[in-house]
């Protein structure tokens, strides 16, 4: 009986997949040694290479002392049928030299038969993954010299079986994602976890940001796009189109209508005004008249503005306003009166602060919202999530078009990137250490392959027995 003798901490620490099928084990554990070793794992010593089962330290070793104990209880089981044909074998062959009963020679045929079966299956099975007995016998230790071609055979047929666009389309179909997804988020406590998972993911992005380059980006975004260029043309512009489309007599009625409003009360005004202005000479009542008089035509004259839309005031008024229009677009003086005002308003406190009080209200509130479970915030996710799922799970129509557009996005990433995702098959293998690689698919599968030992026993010993009954028949 040869013994496994593949030993050591890096054997020792794979993760448990005893679930899935061996190959699809032995890929993932390639890359997870792949991501290990990216990621900064324990360095290797210098001149040396780093092995497979190095990368692979600090995982769950419980999974593989199992399975290295099942392999090693299944090859003592295989060598012990070995050993009793042997034994049987020798005995009968005693038994037969001192003049042992006839049917002996049948239980030696057949020890024989199995004796060679067996060893026979050893040496197939052994082949596969070292030299048998140490021996470098061609065409053996197949794995650790295949392992390449295996890599891209394996390669090969999860492209040809599963990368085509056809087969993709056929199981997104039958998996009716848009229907299940659907059904799924029209639960409210699913959708109140959306809602909660959603909050998480926003949290941990929002934290993520620096406030320095938010801040930033939206000085940058809006407070300087809005002082670069010139105010007067651009205001210009908008303010000669209102007054093409006559928005001006709106203004202009509003602010006669004001005017005439105060014009009522304004003759306390009046008074005071004529009584501080007026000589000390003049006589009360004189500035009595005056004043009243002034009162009742400032009423008369907001009075006769208001009324009349086509009055001398308005008229001026909407001249000047067209004037202004041009000017701000073609003066270079009141451009530059324009830009005058934007730089005093632009270097007020409340502007060059803005993006930094903007971000920080943002940020308070959303970092509030995302952490009360009861927040508007969360119900309205919730909500969301609760209303696309009834309309997944009982429109018929949309769960076409979503399932459409789902397997129109895999056939696209499967025609443009299934070779490359394949490759990561090939590369991953291509990447192992050729001898790690072979006791690792031995660690896999070898407990299996053991029983091809024992059948192969046991398949030799009966044909041993029948092509020697059938010779003591004939001959």
């Amino acid at each position: 009986m040869i013994r496994n003798r593949a030993s050591g901490p890096g054997l020792r620490d794979a993760p448990p997949t005893t679930s899935r099928p061996a190959v699809a084990r032995i890929a993932d554990d390639g890359a997870v040694a792949h991501r290990l070793n990216v990621a900064g794992g324990p360095a290797a010593r210098p001149g040396t290479r780093r092995g497979f089962a190095e990368t692979l330290a600090g995982a769950d070793s419980a999974a593989d002392a199992e399975r290295r104990r099942g392999l090693r209880r299944m090859k003592v089981v295989a060598s012990s049928f070995l050993l009793g044909a042997t034994m049987v074998f020798l005995v009968c062959t005693w038994a037969q030299s001192h003049g042992a009963a006839p049917w002996v020679g049948y239980v030696r045929a057949a020890a024989e038969a199995g004796m060679v079966g067996a060893l026979a299956d050893w040496f197939a099975v052994t082949a596969l993954f070292k030299h048998p007995l140490g021996i470098p016998i061609p065409h053996t230790a197949i794995i650790k010299r295949k392992k390449d071609q295996l890599g891209e055979g394996l390669g090969d047929f999860v492209r040809e079986n599963f990368m085509s666009a056809d087969v993709v389309a056929m199981k997104l179909r039958d998996a009716q994602v848009a229907f299940r997804a659907g059904r799924w988020l029209a639960d409210p406590a699913h959708a109140e976890r959306v809602a909660a998972e959603a909050s998480t993911v926003l949290r941990v992005l929002v934290e993520m940001l620096r406030d320095e380059d938010v801040q930033q980006v939206l000085d940058r975004m809006i407070v300087k796009r809005v002082a670069e260029p010139q105010w007067g043309p651009p205001i210009g512009r908008v303010l000669a189109s209102l007054l093409e489309a006559g928005r001006q007599e709106a203004l202009i009625q509003l602010l006669a209508d004001r005017a005439f409003e105060w014009s009522l009360n304004a003759g306390e005004v009046i008074e005071r005004v004529i009584e501080r202005d007026s000589p000390s000479w003049s006589p009360r009542w004189v500035d009595s008249l005056i004043g009243d008089r002034i009162h009742r035509e400032l009423m008369d004259f907001t009075d006769k503005v208001r009324r009349n839309p086509d009055h001398e005031l308005r008229r001026s008024a909407t001249k000047f306003l067209f004037e202004f229009a041009a000017d701000l677009q073609n003066d270079a003086v009141t451009i530059q009166r324009a830009e005058n005002v934007k730089e005093q308003i632009m270097a007020r406190d409340e502007v060059t602060k803005a993006a930094e009080t903007a971000w920080t209200a943002a940020k308070r509130i959303l970092m509030e919202a995302v952490d009360d479970p009861n927040s508007t915030l969360r119900a309205r996710i919730a909500d969301s999530a609760v209303h696309i799922g009834e309309s997944l799970r009982d429109d018929p129509d949309l769960q076409d078009k979503v399932d459409n557009w789902i397997v129109r996005a895999a056939q696209h990433l499967v025609s443009e990137y299934g070779t490359e995702i394949t490759a990561v098959i090939t590369e991953t293998i291509e990447r192992w250490d050729a001898d790690e690689a072979s006791r690792r698919i031995e660690l896999h599968v070898g407990r299996d392959l053991q029983f091809i030992r024992i059948n192969g026993t046991v398949v030799g010993a009966l044909a041993g027995l029948v092509i020697y009954s059938v010779a003591q028949v004939l001959f």
